[in-house]
């Protein structure tokens, strides 16, 4: 580490942090419901809800573990995220946001828990609490990386001090307090971000000289191999995220949100184009690190280890709350959306009827609770980037399945799905265990899919279709839900 550098490092680290709890401070007075708490009182603005959706998407995982990824393998390497991540934001917007928005509900677990009962509710709300711990505790090792590379900290140390500070503001502020805190942080992302690719770009000579030297399928996005496994594995990469993720309780949580079905829809758009825009410039600056940085001995350092070599100490301090910013939006969001789903769909099975109060009380302590699990995960997992992809393997093999079908099949019941799930779960098990060669959560997802499809019209009568009601108890109208952007005002 340049001595130069870290105190310069230590006073960015400092006043960020201060920031950020100050943000939680601030949102405590506006969090006396479950609904101000949990959804920011299904007030957010467009430019405030897109800029919550991208920091939530714009974790450590691209900061570190997508730049890695590129790094290592090129633009190959990174198709589940930032390409796959993006179709997700898409497809959100297009089938999902107006319906979701219209029920008024806290979590998609509730969708689940109506259309295909109690059972289905339960399995999905363990897949969505392991999804959300299991990112976090990715976006905690990037937080230990960069602790690690610049200061010499013991990863350890960085992953538990990160914990403790996106506990205590999420904690305090909820949803209101991730959101603001997640508009800042993604302006300290797009300023970081920025200045460190130009300074790269003009400390290398520019572009030219580092692509002259690339392999030459650097930019390729096929497979290399044509053969069984790397087709299986590549189309696992772009569901693992693309579609996997139109279940993730951290993006619907913003869609319930936002103030109305438009914001909602519009939000998503535009978060789609900006989150694929600033992923790039992770990628481009990995694929420009392995011509100038050759043989590192971890790749997912690259950035951390890019701004060394090439920033002045003043702007290491920025570009470091970037990087802070960047992990700590994710982390925030994530364990939010597990302590939500806990507090509103794991604690009425245990007790009945809980008080508004109660809820809120559980929601807050749960953050605490999820977030020692992640650290318990961070300390015991591998690199951010598998960690944040693997996360999701139960939604893929049991949970997606039947929330878009439930969502968009009116014929779809309880039985189709129960058989999915559990088809599903029993594949990733059996391939996990007896074929680790093969992407296991894939063939879950194809098992559940067809399982669902050969039951559902077979028990249509001993089984009849539930529909959907908001959160008020009115059954909720089906037309007119496809994210059609509009130019008129309204819903």
């Amino acid at each position: 580490v340049l001595t130069c550098a870290l105190p310069m490092f230590l006073l960015g680290v400092a006043v960020y942090i201060v920031i950020m709890l100050a943000i939680g401070i601030y949102s405590s007075g506006r969090t006396h419901s479950v609904a101000e708490f949990a959804v920011a009182g299904r007030s957010m603005s467009m430019w405030l809800c897109t800029a919550t959706i991208v920091a939530t998407w714009f974790g450590g995982g691209v900061m570190i573990g997508v730049a890695g990824a590129a790094y290592d393998h090129g633009m190959l390497g990174v198709i589940a995220d930032p390409f796959g991540a993006g179709v997700a934001l898409v497809l959100i917007g297009l089938f999902f946001v107006r319906l979701v928005r219209r029920l008024r509900l806290f979590s998609f677990i509730e969708i689940l828990e109506q259309r295909f009962g109690l059972s289905a509710g339960i399995i999905s709300s363990v897949a969505s609490m392991v999804s959300s711990l299991g990112w976090v505790a990715g976006m905690l090792i990037a937080f230990g990386v960069i602790f690690e590379t610049l200061t010499g900290v013991p990863l350890a140390v960085g992953i538990i001090g990160g914990a403790f500070v996106v506990i205590l503001y999420t904690s305090i502020g909820g949803m209101f307090a991730v959101a603001l805190t997640d508009f800042v942080q993604m302006s300290i992302i797009a300023i970081g971000l920025v200045m460190l690719l130009i300074v790269v770009l003009v400390d290398t000579g520019g572009w030219a000289p580092s692509a002259a030297q690339l392999p030459e399928d650097t930019f390729r996005m096929i497979p290399l191999e044509h053969s069984l496994d790397s087709w299986l594995f590549y189309l696992r990469a772009w569901l693992i995220f693309g579609f996997a993720d139109i279940a993730s309780q951290s993006l619907l949580q913003r869609a319930m949100s936002a103030k109305s079905e438009r914001v909602a829809q519009n939000s998503f758009y535009a978060a789609a184009i900006s989150y694929v825009g600033f992923a790039m410039i992770p990628v481009m600056l990995g694929i420009i690190a392995s011509v100038t940085m050759p043989g590192l001995s971890n790749s997912e350092s690259v950035v951390p280890a890019l701004a060394l070599e090439h920033l002045h100490p003043v702007a290491i301090a920025i570009f470091v709350g970037a990087l802070l910013a960047a992990i700590m939006s994710s982390c925030d969001s994530a364990i939010l959306a597990a302590a939500t789903v806990f507090g509103t769909n794991i604690l009425p099975l245990i007790k009945r009827n809980p008080s508004e109060r109660t809820q809120l009380l559980v929601i807050r302590l749960a953050i605490p609770v999820g977030g020692f699990l992640a650290v318990w995960f961070a300390l015991n997992a591998g690199s951010v980037f598998d960690t944040v992809l693997n996360s999701n393997m139960l939604m893929l093999a049991a949970v997606i399945a039947p929330f878009i079908l439930g969502m968009w099949w009116k014929k779809a019941n309880r039985a189709g799905a129960l058989a999915g799930m559990s088809a599903g779960i029993a594949t990733w098990f059996v391939v996990s265990a007896f074929a680790t060669g093969l992407p296991a959560d894939l063939l879950g997802f194809v098992s559940c899919v067809v399982a669902m499809l050969v039951v559902t019209p077979l028990t249509q009568e001993i089984d009849p279709p539930r529909g959907l009601i908001d959160h008020d108890g009115n059954e909720v109208k089906l037309e007119n839900r496809l994210g059609i952007m509009r130019s008129r005002t309204g819903k």
